[in-house]
């Protein structure tokens, strides 16, 4: 598939740059498009062999979320009609009592609806490390929460394997290990008056994440992502 894209681009640039008068400027331009077209493709989540599965997956889900916003709304809608007061109720699967009912969830709704599609954030290996450490420090503990056991903040986490630029933030979600109910749940945000991880799913401050997922004590599962305006790798 790659090589015919490559070959359509390589076309069109033969189409639109026969003015040009040296077969060198030609070949720089092929050159060029030819590598852009590759490191698109390095930044795809199936690419990112230091994803597990479900954490490819995420963050699959979040770029969906935020470059297809409306897209996403309808997935919201779809979720409200497994509501039963503020019983969430899937055949199948474990009731999940909420806070707010369907409240929370029109509000989502409605903001994905008005929102402004935004780029999809790129993937950073050190990011996805640092939120793995937290996933292997709390999870076996069953505590919650942004602090590590030993009092570290996201921020520290994330300097650990690099440098986060401009701003940073963290989401957590607890109790799901598929990556539609784990947006889901982030982005309606349930019992959070200010809303903060649908904020930050939707910042267009955030430029970069990094993910990690694995089980909880508690809550059976959680899902870390650490998000950046931008990131150096060590």
């Amino acid at each position: 598939m790659l090589l015919f894209e490559i070959e359509g681009m390589l076309r069109n640039v033969k189409k639109y740059h026969l003015g040009f008068k040296r077969k060198r400027n030609f070949i720089l331009w092929s050159v060029l498009i030819l590598t852009t077209a590759l490191c698109a493709r390095s930044l795809r989540p199936s690419q990112a062999s230091f994803l597990s599965g479900l954490e490819q997956s995420v963050v699959e889900e979040l770029n969906l979320a935020r470059t297809q916003p409306q897209i996403y709304a309808k997935f919201l809608e779809e979720h409200r009609t497994y509501f039963q007061g503020r019983n969430i109720v899937r055949p199948g699967q474990v009731t999940i009592v909420t806070n707010e009912g369907t409240k929370a969830v029109d509000e989502a709704i409605r903001a994905l609806k008005n929102q402004t599609p935004l780029p999809a954030m790129a993937i950073s290996k050190g990011m996805s490390q640092a939120a793995k450490d937290h996933v292997k420090d709390t999870g076996p503990r069953g505590t919650t929460g942004h602090s590590s056991s030993n009092g570290k903040s996201p921020f520290d986490r994330i300097n650990r394997y690099g440098k986060w630029l401009k701003t940073a933030g963290e989401n957590i979600s607890y109790g799901y290990n598929d990556a539609r109910s784990v947006i889901i749940q982030l982005l309606v945000d349930d019992g959070v008056p200010g809303r903060g991880h649908r904020k930050n799913l939707l910042s267009p401050a955030f430029n970069v994440v990094g993910v990690g997922c694995g089980p909880h004590k508690a809550y059976r599962f959680m899902c870390v992502q650490d998000f950046a305006g931008g990131y150096q790798e060590k």
